[in-house]
């Protein structure tokens, strides 16, 4: 399984997939079109699952993101928390700047509706 990395731009976020755990969401996600973006973040996603590294480190560290790549990100995690399936051990970092209740809320409310713990993260 390779490395996937997806720049970002100014309306999609960097995106960096490492077969060794390490999945990491960084910027704004506002694209026109999120399901294209996400389709090979997805299908990446789809392969890693069925033999994941012993830990999986989810970092998501976005400043905005719409309605529908919050559906998506959603997604992401219930596929991703099926490591736990496998005995293995799953780890979500959600980054929130500091004073950014918005971002913090929304994580807290993604871990309370997919019932899985997070770690939330203050940077300045």
């Amino acid at each position: 399984m390779n490395e996937l990395r997806i720049s970002a731009t100014k309306n999609s976020p960097e995106v960096t997939l490492r077969p060794d755990g390490l999945i990491r969401i960084k910027g704004r996600s506002i694209h026109e079109n999120m399901y294209d973006f996400f389709r090979p973040v997805e299908e990446w996603i789809n392969e890693y699952i069925k033999v994941p590294a012993d830990v999986t480190c989810i970092d998501m560290n976005l400043e905005y993101f719409n309605s529908a790549s919050a559906k998506l990100i959603i997604q992401l995690f219930q596929k991703l928390a099926r490591v736990q399936l496998k005995n293995k051990k799953y780890i979500v970092n959600w980054y929130y700047e500091e004073g950014d209740e918005d971002i913090l809320e929304r994580g807290e409310y993604f871990s309370s509706v997919l019932n899985i713990p997070f770690n939330f993260i203050r940077t300045a």
